[in-house]
């Protein structure tokens, strides 16, 4: 019976409840500039990495291909690695230990309450009349240059910085914890973080970022799919257009050179009843994008908190999703 108490405990521990405490944790503080965030130094590793990679390999398309690939593999694993051994020392001294530092890596993995304020900060600027502050906040949120965007460009670069990060940024995150506790929702942050760093179709990196963006596509296929879903309900939940979504996700939801983006802004463009995506430009070049969602009211910055709260509502399902799914895992492993 004591083996099957301490089981019972550790099965806990490795579910859902850092999850959900992680979650509550980033809901009431978010980002908070002072804190250092684990990404961060993900990111460096990435830096660090690519100086490493570049001058080991030949510096030609092969040479390159061959580096990235290296990379696409380390990072990940690294990633991982680090807090795994961390919450294996932490479980030898307490369980309790352990549980704590694995609720506090769950909630800087997740970034629900930093996308909301990012956000919220443009649509306060653009409340204020003020464009070159709410470029600059926007410019802070996306990669696309944002300089020239007017007020309806920097709105919609807005929400849809929201409605895709509402996959890449909550719903995948905590779908890899839910299968793999924090080091696996690491383990995603890695590949994530090293897509969004390397992961471009430019001269620099079309073949060293090739195998990170060809990786983030294969972990974010299901995820942002499952987000999509969830997207639909959570804008039924909200009082937002939910046949529309649904409508515009199941026509739109292909309309990205990425084969996940699009998930989840169809979505989103469907609940608002606005047009998104479109031409935009990045690094200087212009970029023709199709468009997703029909244009049944013009882009209002109104929009901003709409998708916000579209967020949050999608973010609470999944957690709800992700809990249930342990609990009945758990209960099936103690009948058998």
């Amino acid at each position: 019976m004591e083996i099957l108490i301490y089981l019972v405990r550790d099965l806990a521990l490795l579910g859902a409840a850092p999850l959900a405490v992680g979650f509550v944790l980033d809901l009431l503080f978010g980002d908070p500039h002072w804190l250092p965030h684990p990404v961060v130094g993900i990111g460096k590793l990435i830096s660090l990495l690519e100086k490493w990679l570049r001058g080991a390999f030949a510096k030609t398309s092969k040479g390159e291909l061959a580096a990235g690939a290296v990379m696409a593999a380390l990072v990940p694993l690294i990633s991982f690695a680090v807090p795994f051994g961390i919450l294996w020392a932490a479980r030898r001294v307490s369980l309790w230990l352990c549980f704590g530092l694995e609720s506090f890596m769950c909630y800087q993995i997740l970034a629900t309450r930093a996308l909301r304020d990012e956000s919220m900060a443009v649509f306060k600027a653009l409340a204020q009349g003020d464009l070159e502050k709410a470029r600059y906040a926007v410019s802070r949120i996306v990669g696309r240059d944002t300089a020239a965007l007017d007020e309806t460009g920097v709105t919609k670069a807005a929400v849809e910085t929201i409605a895709e990060n509402s996959s890449d940024g909550v719903v995948a995150p905590m779908l890899f914890m839910l299968l793999g506790g924090a080091p696996l929702g690491f383990f995603y942050k890695g590949i994530n973080t090293m897509d969004s760093m390397v992961g471009y179709k430019n001269d620099r990196y079309l073949y060293f970022g090739r195998a990170a963006a060809k990786l983030d596509d294969a972990a974010n296929f299901l995820p942002s799919r499952i987000a999509a879903l969830l997207m639909i309900a959570a804008s039924w939940l909200c009082g937002l257009d939910a046949a529309n979504a649904w409508r515009i996700y199941k026509r739109d939801r292909r309309n990205h050179a990425s084969p996940n983006s699009a998930q989840t802004e169809a979505v989103c463009a469907g609940a608002l009843r606005v047009q998104l995506a479109g031409d935009a430009s990045y690094f200087g070049k212009l970029v023709h994008k199709p468009t997703i969602g029909d244009p049944l009211r013009p882009v209002e910055p109104q929009d901003i908190p709409r998708a916000a709260r579209l967020l949050y509502w999608t973010a609470a399902l999944c957690v709800v999703l992700c809990v249930a799914a342990r609990f009945e895992l758990l209960m099936l492993i103690l009948i058998v």
